[in-house]
């Protein structure tokens, strides 16, 4: 009888459950309609990346996330193809430094390498896309061959964009393992016939959002800025005062406790557990 009250008390502290922590759960809230920003993977045209920024203040398996963009050039659901999403760290991190001097600054821009990303064809990303409007317009945009390094960045943005309003829901197979740390989140969608633009959401952020500080505006390179990046509103729109943006996402996951703490999750289990160990003792 001893034997199977351990096997089953092993078999249940093999359980991602047993050590799981509080839910994780963030948003910047729905889109604004201010700005729509290209996002790509290099799948035989040119790459482009646009990024926005999250905090998370313990390690956090991320398991699903949303974005919300369009769908230009009369593009429907049926012509999305691959799915990536990348995340990076803020510069410094994973980041040659002095950085190449190429964009005005690189201060709280997103790292020159992704530090962890999740991809449909490789299968460790599933998403399911839905139809939220068949024309929704973004004020103005940043498209591909929008950006550039300095003394040119500032455009002034690609002008306005419409085009069918798309939801994104997005679950990591595996989960995102991300200690405690400052990122960035990036989706990439490749569109056949046409082009992903990630709307903007609210900054700063306000309900049903969640609010964060310091929240960084968004940001964006391509393939011939690599590794550089340029911020959205700061760099490329420009102005005085300049706009800045976020981007419409969301994340979600479970928060993992430190080491020595899993016991106040684990409920009576775990004290039983730690009865035991006593006892074997």
């Amino acid at each position: 009888m001893r034997t199977r009250v351990l096997l089953a008390v092993g078999a249940l502290m093999c359980s991602a459950s047993l050590f799981a922590g509080p839910v994780y759960f963030f948003s910047t809230g729905d889109p604004d309609g201010r700005m729509a920003t290209a996002s790509r993977p290099d799948t035989g045209v040119f790459e482009i990346e646009s990024a926005d920024d999250f905090i998370l203040t313990s390690r956090t398996l991320l398991k699903t996330a949303t974005f919300q963009g369009l769908l230009t050039g009369g593009a429907t659901l049926s012509d999305i193809g691959q799915v990536v999403v990348e995340i990076y760290r803020v510069f410094p991190n994973d980041s040659t430094n002095p950085p190449s001097g190429n964009v005005p600054t690189r201060a709280n821009s997103p790292s020159d390498f992704a530090f962890d990303s999740r991809d449909s064809v490789a299968s460790t990303l599933s998403v399911v896309a839905s139809v939220i409007s068949s024309s929704f317009t973004a004020l103005n945009s940043v498209q591909p061959g929008g950006l550039h390094p300095k003394p040119g960045q500032t455009t002034g943005g690609d002008g306005p964009v419409t085009g069918l309003e798309a939801l994104f829901n997005v679950t990591f197979a595996p989960p995102i393992d991300l200690p405690a740390g400052h990122y960035f989140f990036v989706p990439q969608v490749q569109v056949s016939g046409g082009n992903f633009l990630w709307l903007s959401a609210p900054k700063p952020i306000v309900a049903p959002g969640t609010p964060f500080l310091p929240d960084l505006q968004s940001w964006s390179r391509d393939q011939f800025l690599d590794p550089d990046w340029l911020r959205n509103g700061t760099d490329v729109v420009g102005g005085s005062p300049a706009p800045t943006f976020n981007a419409a996402f969301s994340i979600g996951g479970v928060e993992i406790p430190e080491p020595g703490s899993w016991l106040l999750t684990a409920g009576p289990l775990g004290a039983l557990l730690l009865l035991w160990r006593r006892r074997a003792a």
